[in-house]
């Protein structure tokens, strides 16, 4: 008597009915959220990747956006605090990430404007503070150059970044520019 072998998994799936379309997306909006927060647009790419029909796509995001589990408003406070909070981002570089996830212009707008002029300047001192120990050995213009790129890419207008860059090199005592060229002294121990 000769043996079955058992039923590979796609034998089984061929075989059963065809799946739910919107069992399907509501599984895969569950397991995207519980990875972490996302927002809708990241949800809607994610339903497309796996081709759910756009009626479906939209109807089960709806569903997930009045109880609560959808919110982009709610995503981009949580975002602009952790990332404002955690790597001291300015508010244009925060409105720029927000829109890259697509969160609405006028959502990230108003998560934004929760960054008050007196959090964004701490921000940025706090940034140049912890950056300015590791610039000791160069020259201040070089030293400029390197904390304005800093506080450029990380969202801050360029006056508020000049302000704060000056200031900190103005209280460094010049005795810490001790190579004009700002290259590392060389040690003179010849064998």
């Amino acid at each position: 008597m000769a043996r079955r072998s058992p039923a590979k998994p796609e034998d089984t799936k061929a075989a059963g009915p065809p799946e739910d379309p919107e069992g399907v997306a509501r599984q895969i909006l569950l397991r995207r959220l519980t990875e972490q927060p996302r927002t809708r647009a990241e949800l809607a790419t994610a339903l497309a990747k796996r081709r759910v029909p756009d009626e479906v796509a939209a109807r089960v995001l709806d569903r997930f956006g009045e109880v609560g589990l959808v919110d982009d408003a709610a995503f981009a406070r949580a975002w602009v605090e952790s990332r404002h909070g955690g790597r001291g981002l300015g508010r244009r570089a925060l409105a720029h990430e927000l829109r890259r996830k697509g969160v609405d212009n006028e959502v990230a707008q108003e998560a934004v404007a929760a960054v008050g002029d007196d959090e964004e300047l701490a921000a940025a001192k706090s940034l140049v503070d912890r950056k300015l120990p590791g610039l000791r050995r160069l020259d201040r213009a070089r030293a400029e150059r390197r904390l304005m790129g800093l506080l450029g890419r990380r969202g801050f207008p360029l006056g508020l970044a000049r302000s704060i860059v000056r200031d900190a090199l103005r209280e460094r005592p010049s005795d810490q520019a001790v190579d004009p060229a700002g290259e590392r002294d060389m040690p003179l121990d010849l064998p």
